[in-house]
């Protein structure tokens, strides 16, 4: 396929332990690109590290921390003396209706999903423009179709399309090109670690036709590869996402929404089930996510 070589440029990935970014960065390898991959999980990360065939280089990051981003991005010019390609694609998933839902995890979504990306991409910048190189960001199509329970992450999501639609346009005559990512429900603990609670489980059942499937990784990694490899402004997985964000009006209307609406009661009463059961915390967020609230407020 026609398009920019991955030959010998290094790809800097953030929340490249699991999901999309391991999976992307292993076939981005495999293509002879210099893979780095980025995340707070250690223990994923080095299991990871070991499964791909060429050994990429592995940086522990809290991208929440804007500091310890500007020395990540100084290690890789230290160790592989270039940057090609940024792409912040760390992320955590916490969710529940805004007026039951522990602000501790609103909080801490909005921290990784959208000022992590912020710290990710403004840290490389000076090295990615050195090699009129590429950004990306994974945005998602919660970007443009805002789900109820999920308004926090729609929230991150929405604010990393506009900041890269206004830097797209900064540097442009720098000779760089943004890229916004775009996936719906893809077969990552992300979206596992939601069916494990009812109330999201019950949103999901109010979706229909292609925005209720769940997509393979597969499917998001050739996408995010051919995006690439042509340094797309959008890329968009799988292609009918394409089509749903040129007719993004229509997914904040009532005829849209009816289903949605109607399952909106459920939910409420689903998640205060959670709540009883697991407390305000323990029903917003995933373990996971819920390990990383307890680093920062023991750590930062």
């Amino acid at each position: 396929m026609d398009g920019w070589a991955f030959d010998g440029k290094v790809i800097f990935i953030t929340g490249g332990a699991r999901g999309i970014g391991a999976a992307t960065g292993r076939e981005l390898s495999r293509r002879g690109a210099s893979v780095v991959l980025a995340d707070l999980d250690t223990s994923a990360l080095e299991q990871t590290a070991a499964s791909y065939d060429t050994a990429p280089l592995t940086i522990e990051l809290d991208v929440t921390d804007i500091d310890a981003c500007k020395a990540a991005v100084e290690q890789v010019l230290d160790e592989r003396g270039r940057l090609d390609v940024v792409w912040a694609n760390a992320g955590i998933g916490a969710g529940g209706p805004m007026q039951l839902a522990a602000p501790d995890a609103w909080r801490r979504t909005i921290e990784v999903n959208l000022l992590g990306a912020y710290y990710t991409v403004y840290a490389a910048l000076p090295a990615v423009i050195e090699r009129r190189g590429y950004v990306a960001v994974t945005a998602s199509m919660a970007s443009f179709g805002h789900a109820p329970g999920m308004s926090a992450y729609c929230a991150t999501k929405a604010g990393v399309e506009a900041m890269c639609n206004s830097l797209r346009i900064e540097v442009a005559h720098l000779g760089v090109d943004v890229g916004t990512i775009h996936p719906t429900w893809i077969d990552t603990d992300l979206v596992r670690e939601g069916y494990e609670r009812p109330s999201f489980a019950r949103m999901r059942e109010s979706l229909r036709g292609p925005f209720a499937r769940v997509y393979p990784v597969q499917q998001a990694v050739d996408d995010i590869v051919a995006g690439f490899q042509a340094r797309s402004r959008r890329i968009c997985s799988p292609r009918f996402v394409v089509v749903a964000h040129v007719l993004r009006s229509l997914l904040t209307t009532r005829m849209f929404e009816r289903d949605q609406r109607a399952a909106a009661p459920d939910m409420v009463r689903l998640f205060e089930q959670e709540v009883a059961e697991l407390g305000v915390e323990g029903a917003s967020m995933s373990e996971r996510v819920a390990a990383q609230v307890d680093h920062e407020r023991v750590g930062h």
